[in-house]
C-alpha cells in the first residue's frame, strides 16, 4: 500500500488505460519521463528528428491509440521507402 508511483506520477486517465497503452506501444522500449520539459517540447523534438512520438495522457482512449500506432507505422514505413 505504499504510494510510490503516486508520489512521482499520477496515471491519466486511469492506471488500467495507461498500462494497456504503454504495453501496446512497446512497453519500456523507448519511454521518456521528465519534470524539466513539457509534452509539447518532446513532441516538437520528435518531429524535428523525424521520429515517432506517442503520448499517453488524460485524453488517451485505447481504440484511438491503437489506430494512431497503425497509422504511424504506415507513415514511417512509407518515409523509409521515399513515399512521404
Amino acid at each position: 500500500n505504499l504510494p510510490v508511483a503516486r508520489a512521482v506520477w499520477k496515471p491519466q486517465p486511469d492506471l488500467t488505460t495507461v498500462a494497456e497503452a504503454w504495453i501496446i506501444a512497446g512497453g519500456a522500449h523507448h519511454t521518456a519521463f521528465s519534470f524539466d520539459v513539457s509534452t509539447g517540447m518532446l513532441c516538437d523534438w520528435a518531429d524535428y528528428c523525424g521520429i515517432e512520438s506517442l503520448v499517453i495522457d488524460s485524453k488517451t482512449e485505447i481504440r484511438n491509440f491503437t489506430n494512431e500506432i497503425r497509422w504511424n507505422d504506415m507513415y514511417y514505413s512509407a518515409r523509409a521507402f521515399g513515399g512521404v
